[in-house]
C-alpha cells in the first residue's frame, strides 16, 4: 500500500479540481491511500472521495491574523502533531503556492510538487525534493492529473475527469419543496463574478413560469442579504447550512445556474447539470467540468481580465459590464436544453 499526503488547503473550487487525480492514481494502484491538509471551513470535501482516510485541519487563514496567539495557546503545535504523525511515502503540494509549500517542508515524506518554472508561486518548488514540469497554461483539473501521474508514475489518460464522489457521505436532506426545483448559485467572492441582480429575478421569473421553485442558498451576511432581495421575484431562501447539506440539496436539484463560485464544481462533481457564468474569469483553465456542464464566457471587450475590481468605465446598463454579453434570455435557451 502507498500512503499519500496531499497538500492542497483552499480554495473550495480547487479543492474539488483536485478530486479527479485520486481518482487517476487509485484505479493505478487499488490500495492507494490518501490523506489531506486542508483548511477547517473546507475538511468535508476530501471525505466525499472513497481513497480519503484521513484529514489534517489548518486554518492558515485564521492564524495569520492572529498569530500570536496561535503560537502561545498551542494550536500550532497541536497541528504540527498531527501533520508529523505519519511518515508518508509521498507528499504532494498540489496548490503550488509559498503557503502550501511551508507546510509540505513542515511534514514527512518524500516531498513533490511543480517545478521552478511552471509552479504557480515559484519559489514554493525550492521546498521540494522531486519536481515535475507541467505546462501552466492549461486548465487547473488537467494540470493536477498530469502532477499526480508523473509522482506516481502512471500513463496519464486524458479522460473525462472522475470526481470519484461518494453521495452517501452527505447528509439525508429533505427537499425544502414538493415541486422540482432548481438552485441559483448567486453568491461568490469577487464582485466583478457576480452575474447583475436584474437578471437574476429575469431568470428567477422564467423558471416559476416553467414550472420550478427557485432555490437560494447564502454562505455570509452580504450573499443572504442579496438572497432576499432576489426572493421578491418568487425564489426560496434557504436556511443558514454547511457545505455538506448545501451539496445535499444541489445534488437533488434538476439543473443549477451558477456563477463561477465553488459550489458550482460541487454541482459538476456530483453530476447535476449546470450552467456556469463566467465575466472576468477564462473557463478554458477553471471552468467546473463534468457531463452536462455548459460554460457561458462574456463576448467583451476586456474579458477576461481576472481582475477583482471591475475597471471598465464605458456605458452600460449593468454591473459588471462583461455580463450584459450574456443575458437572462441566452442563459435559460442553455439552461432549457438541459433540463
Amino acid at each position: 500500500m502507498v500512503r499519500v499526503l496531499i497538500i492542497k488547503l483552499s480554495s473550495m473550487g480547487d479543492i474539488i479540481h483536485a478530486l479527479p487525480s485520486l481518482s487517476d492514481a487509485a484505479k493505478h494502484n487499488p490500495t492507494i491511500e490518501f490523506h489531506w491538509v486542508v483548511e477547517k471551513s473546507f475538511k468535508d470535501i476530501p471525505l466525499w472521495h472513497p481513497n480519503v482516510t484521513r484529514v489534517i485541519p489548518i486554518e492558515l487563514r485564521r492564524w495569520r491574523k492572529e498569530r500570536w496567539r496561535c503560537l502561545f495557546n498551542g494550536e500550532f503545535r497541536a497541528f504540527l502533531r498531527d501533520l508529523r504523525k505519519e511518515r508518508y511515502d509521498l507528499v504532494i503540494d498540489a496548490q503550488s503556492s509559498i503557503k502550501s509549500a511551508i507546510v509540505t517542508r513542515l511534514s514527512r515524506g518524500l516531498r513533490c510538487g511543480y517545478s521552478f518554472k511552471t509552479t504557480r508561486e515559484r519559489f514554493a518548488s525550492l521546498f521540494y525534493q522531486k519536481r515535475f514540469s507541467v505546462i501552466f497554461e492549461q486548465h487547473a483539473i488537467r494540470r493536477m492529473r498530469l502532477l499526480f501521474s508523473k509522482v506516481l508514475g502512471y500513463t496519464f489518460n486524458d479522460s473525462i475527469p472522475d470526481y470519484g464522489v461518494n453521495r452517501n457521505t452527505l447528509p439525508a436532506m429533505a427537499a425544502p419543496c414538493q415541486t422540482p426545483f432548481l438552485v441559483f448559485l448567486h453568491g461568490t467572492s469577487w464582485a466583478t463574478k457576480l452575474w447583475p441582480e436584474n437578471y437574476w429575478r429575469a431568470l428567477i421569473k422564467r423558471a416559476n413560469s416553467a414550472g420550478f421553485t427557485v432555490l437560494l442558498p447564502w454562505g455570509n451576511a452580504d450573499e443572504k442579504a442579496r438572497a432576499e432581495r432576489l426572493a421578491s421575484a418568487q425564489a426560496l431562501v434557504l436556511p443558514k447550512l454547511k457545505i455538506n447539506e448545501v451539496s445535499a440539496i444541489i445534488t437533488q436539484a434538476k439543473a443549477v445556474v451558477s456563477v463561477d463560485t465553488g459550489l458550482g464544481h460541487a454541482a459538476a462533481a456530483f453530476g447535476v447539470p449546470a450552467v456556469s457564468l463566467y465575466g472576468p474569469t477564462d473557463p478554458r483553465f477553471t471552468a467546473a467540468l463534468g457531463n452536462k456542464q455548459l460554460h457561458l464566457a462574456a463576448d467583451f471587450s476586456c474579458a477576461p481580465c481576472q481582475q477583482k475590481v471591475c475597471s471598465y468605465t464605458g456605458p452600460s446598463e449593468e454591473k459588471p459590464a462583461c455580463f450584459t454579453t450574456l443575458p437572462p434570455d441566452a442563459v435559460w435557451r442553455q439552461l432549457e436544453s438541459l433540463l
